[in-house]
């Protein structure tokens, strides 16, 4: 990790840059894919899937004894672990029901919202070099809290055609309608269109790498929803000497692990501890079986010495970190002023992992900077909220002047007339 003293306000953006390509790199692709699969379907997908992940595939669709056999694939351990992360998962996410929101704004004018659950959603589960079924449990669980109708799951095929048996195993135990393999660009193209074999969805949800997330930006052109510009992993961790240097090192490879494009930033305002978080790094990553990947993104990273709490924050918050990690003598300063950030994490013994498979929190965040504006995906992700009125003829009269004068203000007569007919049946 290269380390960066004090550097000055200007320099931060350059300094704080992802290390992504731009959309205009990877868009022709994505939207020469787009175009191929709302022609060809099925056809498309299968030649994407074959060229993409060398594999060609006779069915596409999961069988249920694919899905069995999947179960006797799973350890009695992991099984139990996955039941655990569920079991809090569910906790967390069933909090966050909210009860109908109901108002008389005047007498006789009654006012509510309800929540619906989204019909239709998408998961798009990522395979490649880690199979990400802690995903379909961030993803599924609060779908079928929310009461979605038809769940359904696309996710890359190894190269014996075959989905990752803990994924079908989890999407199983999770309420997943329907299982597709299929990855990548053409996944998110046929969830936008829908094929034979994947349906059309009103809302995609999922991480991925840069070409799904650009995949996900241009669904949205087709009137299909996302839940977030989701791309490669990122973590900053903020930490002084009260901090624990082989943890933060620890935390700092475990997002740097993800990919070659992920990156981890440490800010700290203490130089001791940034040197001894190094030399744990270079010791760690010896210890790795995704060495390569984790040193590639390593070389990606930074190490930022500044001198307060205050000017920590401010760099922090301009950079919007998906995973933030505090662990310094004034946590609570952090805490209480943090404004930019996807999920937070707290003290020497709330490692990023934990959020990322077992504590309850969801881990499909916002990247990129976009936790500026986005939140993590929550139950509400899964819902739109719908608004109802309820006038009586005494409300009518209340509030129909008002409307009156404020639509004849506006040019919109007609609208001044819906009103106009009510008050004159009522005089009469």
């Amino acid at each position: 990790m290269k380390t960066i003293i004090n550097p000055q306000k200007k320099d931060w953006v350059q300094i704080l840059e992802r290390p992504t390509k731009t959309v205009d790199d990877i868009e022709n692709t994505v939207t020469q894919i787009f175009d191929d699969v709302q022609k060809n379907g099925d056809i498309a997908v299968q030649k994407y899937t074959q060229l993409f992940d060398g594999v060609t595939l006779e069915n596409t669709l999961v069988s249920e004894e694919e899905i069995q056999d999947a179960i006797f694939l799973i350890s009695d351990e992991l099984k139990a672990a996955i039941n655990l992360a569920k079991e809090n998962i569910t906790k967390f996410h069933t909090a966050q029901k909210t009860e109908k929101v109901f108002v008389e704004t005047q007498s006789g004018v009654e006012c509510w919202q309800e929540k619906r659950p989204i019909q239709k959603v998408g998961l798009y589960i990522p395979g490649g070099t880690a199979p990400l079924f802690s995903t379909v449990l961030m993803l599924a669980i609060p779908a079928q809290i929310a009461g979605c109708k038809e769940i359904v799951l696309c996710s890359p095929p190894n190269k014996e055609g075959k989905i990752h048996p803990a994924i079908l195993y989890a999407a199983n135990l999770c309420g997943v309608t329907k299982i597709i393999k299929s990855g990548g660009i053409q996944a998110i193209a046929g969830f936008t269109f829908g094929t034979t074999i994947i349906p059309k969805v009103y809302k995609i949800f999922g991480p991925g790498n840069q070409f799904v997330t650009v995949a996900k930006q241009l669904a949205t052109k087709y009137g299909v929803a996302i839940d977030m510009p989701a791309g490669p992993s990122e973590l900053l961790v903020v930490a002084d000497d009260f901090a624990n240097a082989s943890f933060v090192a620890s935390d700092l490879l475990s997002q740097a692990e993800h990919g070659v494009d992920s990156q981890v930033i440490l800010v700290s305002t203490s130089q001791k501890l940034i040197d001894k978080v190094d030399k744990e790094i270079k010791k760690q990553l010896l210890e790795l079986p995704r060495l390569e990947i984790a040193q590639k993104a390593i070389d990606n990273s930074k190490s930022i010495f500044v001198d307060n709490d205050e000017i920590a924050l401010d760099l922090i918050n301009k950079y919007g970190p998906e995973h933030l990690i505090v662990c310094t003598k004034n946590n609570d300063f952090y805490i209480d002023n943090i404004e930019n950030a996807g999920s937070v994490f707290i003290g020497n013994y709330s490692p990023e992992s934990a959020g990322d498979y077992a504590s309850g929190t969801n881990h499909t965040l916002p990247t990129n900077g976009f936790s500026k504006a986005y939140s993590g995906v929550n139950l509400d992700s899964f819902t739109k909220s719908i608004t109802f009125q309820k006038i009586s003829k005494k409300g009518i009269e209340v509030i129909g002047k008002s409307i009156e004068l404020m639509a004849e203000a506006e040019g919109l007569q007609a609208h001044k007339n819906a009103v106009t007919l009510r008050l004159k049946s009522l005089k009469s």
